[in-house]
C-alpha cells in the first residue's frame, strides 16, 4: 500500500494491468465514502508501488461510482 493512502481506509481490490507493472486500488474510507488511486512498480524501485496521480483525494458515495470514476480516468484501466 501506499504512503499516499491512510491506513484508516481499507483497500477493497487491487487489479493490475497485464504487465503488472501498473495497479488501481479501489477503498473504502472510514466515513463510507470510496475512492481509488493509481500505482505504478519499477525495477529502479525495488518492485514497490508507487503513485502516479492524485485521485486518492477524490470522494465518490459508493464503490461502484469510484470504479466507473477509475476507468474514465486511467486510460489503461478502462480497457
Amino acid at each position: 500500500m501506499s504512503k499516499r493512502l491512510d491506513k484508516s481506509w481499507i483497500v477493497l481490490e487491487s487489479r493490475e494491468n497485464p504487465e503488472a507493472n501498473r495497479c488501481v486500488d479501489l477503498f473504502v474510507r472510514p466515513d463510507n465514502s470510496y475512492g481509488f488511486e493509481e500505482f505504478r512498480r519499477d525495477p529502479e524501485d525495488a518492485g514497490v508501488w508507487t503513485p502516479v496521480q492524485c485521485y486518492s483525494g477524490l470522494s465518490y458515495t459508493s464503490k461502484d461510482e469510484a470504479l466507473d470514476a477509475a476507468k474514465r480516468a486511467v486510460a489503461w484501466f478502462g480497457i
